[in-house]
């Protein structure tokens, strides 16, 4: 059977990619992403064959993946964190149905919110929602009916893809509606380039997230009532600790 993967590659650095993953990229003859993830995936499987297309080309990009993998060559195509998180799994399994001769792996990865998490300490211990503020293939509308409900209803929230230089304001519109439910020194924190050179991180009172630039490679966490800077860390309790005098 003629084979394509969909593989997550993880934040970026080769470390944080899983064993499977690397096992896939190493058997296949041909690879395929998106421009900047192709340059990161360049100078860790230098001998493969790579293929590419800009952003905003992800139908191009799954139907050169399909023509590959049609020809009989075990193909990749390549996603920054989890390809199943606003990756392109979804893409290649709805495109996959004019190719039933290729078989469709998807191989996960470790998204953004996971690995962002990590750098800050513990911010998604408890329930939490993963929100884009993209509106490229969703109307900001809607975008902001699901912010007002995250935001009511108690959640951590992690936002992808905070800004670009068309949504400047975005992010700033988001902290505006969360100000309506969390106080103004509710805890918050980013990270920039997750994995990557230049790797950066800060945590911060929502009241100064919202006046703070950041771009479409930073995830945003915003805590909740509980959340805390504990040793420079940002943290929101479990509960544990409240079970155990409860129960004394």
């Amino acid at each position: 059977m003629k084979k394509l993967y969909v593989v997550g590659m993880g934040p970026g650095d080769h470390d944080s990619m899983t064993i499977r993953a690397d096992r896939v990229l190493r058997e296949c003859d041909v690879i395929v992403g998106y421009t900047v993830y192709v340059e990161l995936a360049e100078q860790y499987y230098p001998e493969k064959e790579f293929l590419t297309t800009p952003m905003r080309r992800e139908t191009e990009r799954c139907r050169l993946a399909f023509s590959e993998a049609s020809k009989g060559r075990t193909t990749a195509m390549i996603c920054s964190g989890d390809a199943g998180v606003y990756g392109m799994a979804g893409l290649i399994l709805e495109i996959g149905r004019e190719y039933p001769e290729v078989s469709v792996e998807i191989v996960p990865g470790v998204t953004a919110a996971s690995s962002g998490a990590a750098v800050l300490g513990a911010p998604l211990m408890h329930d939490f929602a993963v929100i884009s503020l993209s509106d490229l293939l969703t109307p900001w509308e809607q975008i902001e009916e699901r912010l007002e409900a995250a935001a009511k209803a108690g959640f951590v929230i992690c936002l992808y893809n905070p800004s670009s230089k068309k949504r400047a304001d975005y992010l700033q519109k988001a902290c505006d509606i969360f100000l309506k439910y969390r106080r103004p020194d509710t805890i918050c924190g980013f990270v920039k380039n997750i994995g990557r050179e230049g790797e950066t991180y800060q945590i911060l009172p929502l009241e100064i997230l919202r006046e703070t630039a950041v771009d479409m490679f930073t995830t945003v966490y915003i805590g909740t009532e509980k959340t805390m800077e504990l040793n420079g860390k940002m943290v929101t309790p479990r509960g544990y600790r409240e079970m155990k005098k409860e129960k004394a």
